[in-house]
């Protein structure tokens, strides 16, 4: 079972979809386990996209190994808790102003630093 779909996880640059299939896992136990639903506000981002351009290197996104969920308040914390129960390693943390722009990081690729957990 699959809670995410193409759409929330593609691209919002290029339409494009690469995503890690054991993340992809991961993040379905990760829902499941939380009970509420996860929206996806950032997925799969291709090296192209204007947030990766701007880095000195494409982050986490750009292996499709990483998501950030919009979250707030109580879910937020639940949501963190239930990540690192499923060997989630990395997690940003933005729960800064309004609501509705708040959010959870969480991704998975190994070769940037990890374990770390870090705010916006």
């Amino acid at each position: 079972m699959s809670y995410f779909s193409f759409d929330e996880l593609k691209c919002k640059h290029c339409g494009g979809l690469v995503f890690d299939e054991d993340f992809k896992r991961t993040l379905d136990n990760i829902r499941r386990d939380c009970g509420f639903p996860l929206p996806v506000s950032s997925g799969y981002r291709c090296p192209d996209h204007p947030i990766e351009i701007a880095k000195d290197e494409p982050g986490a996104h750009c292996s499709g190994k990483a998501v950030d969920i919009k979250v707030s308040g109580e879910k937020a914390l639940k949501l963190v808790e239930v990540a690192l129960r499923h060997g989630v390693k990395r997690i940003g943390v933005s729960q800064k102003g309004d609501h509705s722009k708040r959010f959870v990081h969480l991704d998975n690729e190994l070769d940037l630093p990890n374990p770390t957990i870090w705010s916006y």
